[in-house]
């Protein structure tokens, strides 16, 4: 399976205009065993031959096999093999032994292998048999024969047609061979493994190789995750990155502003692995929006493992920008290298104006006590041809007052500002002193009042 999982999160769905977001890559990868549990029966040579040293150093290889079985499949801690998967012994001389089914237990496993005594001749077509016998043709898990011995067959009927028969049935066969006192056919163990037998058949003239090769058999059947891992993260280009964390796994590198690299030599290779990486960015733009935080993303490794990550997304709120004035145009200057000083003529520059204020007073007839009055002021510009322009409008709410009889109300300084932009004056000057003409109307009118609609009830 390799990678398992691939994800890209980030801490919110909303930020500010320069707000910050924590970003968090992660995978997982884990051995093909995890995703596909597998049944292993570990066929061992225990004839005649084997006396000694080559039992022993078999024992230690079987069991180390047994260990990097269940390392890789996450049972260690608890001494089971997990994740579905099982292994059975099956050890064979002149006739072949079922010595445990295929189970979980490491004990039982190593007990089992432990008990094996050397003695008798080599059958290695019973022995294939009885391999055969132990797997459950109504299981989906995949089906290994791991054969090990040291000679060739020396009793029982011919091999070659039970291992095809074993292939035949999808059940695929490694063959380890130590070159013992009696010789080995290791074209009979090719023509039995699984083909390409370059693959699948590994042999030795020494026993003290053996715990190497059983080492290397589990890996290989474990298989590696991933190796060799380079990630490639592009930000959109409205955010930079601010800061990488460390990652728990390999190094993360940032390229420049908005990218980063994340390289990891290998993960999940003996058993299930998460790498994860944080890093923060800032958005960098004025627009808002909902925006993306990937430009891209890449992934690669070694196994050519596919990985796709999430695009997720986040909701930016900006205040509305206006830049009304451009920002003068530059005038170049230089100084020398040796001078402290330097004489430049920058030409000349202008005043700008900000524009008008108007300033008006109004007074409000015959306001009666006790009532507040609405009041309305409209400005507006004038042309030569005598077109008007609107330049604003202000609503007012005038306080009450308590005198006994009528009076007039004085309402100060109501303010219009009118940009020098907006001049509809018709002179051809450009001087920021051009006489501008404006009107100016007022609307006041009672909001409090005595009067009701006329009151009736509708009689059906």
């Amino acid at each position: 399976m390799g990678i398992t999982n691939s994800n890209k999160v980030v801490n919110a769905s909303r930020i500010d205009c320069d707000g910050s977001l924590l970003v968090t890559l992660s995978i997982t990868a884990a051995p093909d065993i995890i995703a596909n549990p597998t049944d292993i029966v570990l066929m061992l040579d225990r004839s005649g031959s084997m006396t000694g040293t080559p039992l022993s150093n078999m024992k230690t290889g079987a069991k180390t096999f047994i260990d990097i079985i269940a390392e890789a499949t996450g049972g260690t801690a608890s001494g089971e093999i997990g994740s579905g998967s099982g292994i059975g012994i099956v050890s064979f001389a002149s006739t072949a032994t079922d010595d445990t089914q295929i189970i979980t237990s490491v004990d039982t496993l190593k007990n089992a292998v432990d008990s094996l005594t050397a003695g008798g001749n080599t059958n290695h077509a019973d022995a294939f048999s009885k391999a055969m016998g132990l797997f459950d043709p109504q299981s989906n898990n995949v089906k290994v024969i791991v054969m090990f011995t040291d000679g060739n067959t020396t009793v029982g009927l011919p091999p070659a047609p039970v291992a095809e028969q074993a292939k035949a049935q999808g059940i695929i066969i490694y063959c380890i061979g130590l070159i013992g006192s009696d010789g080995l056919d290791v074209d009979a163990l090719n023509q039995w493994a699984t083909a390409p037998a370059a693959a699948h058949v590994a042999v030795t003239p020494d026993a003290a190789d053996l715990e190497e090769l059983f080492k290397e058999l589990a890996e290989n059947i474990t298989k590696p995750g991933a190796t060799n891992i380079v990630i490639n993260e592009i930000v959109n280009p409205d955010f930079v990155i601010t800061s990488v964390q460390n990652p728990n796994y390999g190094t993360a590198t940032m390229l420049n502003s908005t990218s980063l690299r994340w390289n990891i030599p290998q993960l999940g290779v003996s058993a299930s692995e998460s790498a994860q990486l944080e890093f923060y960015i800032r958005h960098n733009s004025q627009n808002p929006g909902t925006k993306k935080v990937n430009q891209s993303i890449t992934y690669q490794d070694e196994e050519g493992n596919v990985v796709s990550f999430p695009d997720p997304t986040v909701s930016v709120e900006c205040d509305i920008v206006v830049n009304p004035e451009e920002c003068p145009i530059p005038v170049d200057l230089s100084v020398e290298g040796c001078s402290d000083a330097v004489l430049v003529d920058m030409g000349d520059t202008y005043l700008e104006s900000l524009g008008r204020i108007i300033q008006m007073d109004v007074k409000i007839k015959n306001v009666c006590p006790g009532k507040r009055v609405a009041l309305a002021a409209i400005l507006t510009e004038v042309d030569a041809d005598g077109m008007e322009y609107q330049r604003g409008m202000k609503a007012m709410t005038i306080p009450a007052h308590n005198y006994s009889t009528c009076r007039d109300v004085l309402v100060k300084c109501i303010k219009f500002v009118v940009p020098e932009d907006l001049d509809v004056s018709g002179s051809s000057t450009t001087a920021m002193c051009n006489q501008r003409n404006f009107k100016a109307r007022f609307i006041a009118h009672n909001i409090d009042t005595d009067y009701r609609c006329c009151e009736y009830e509708l009689t059906l």
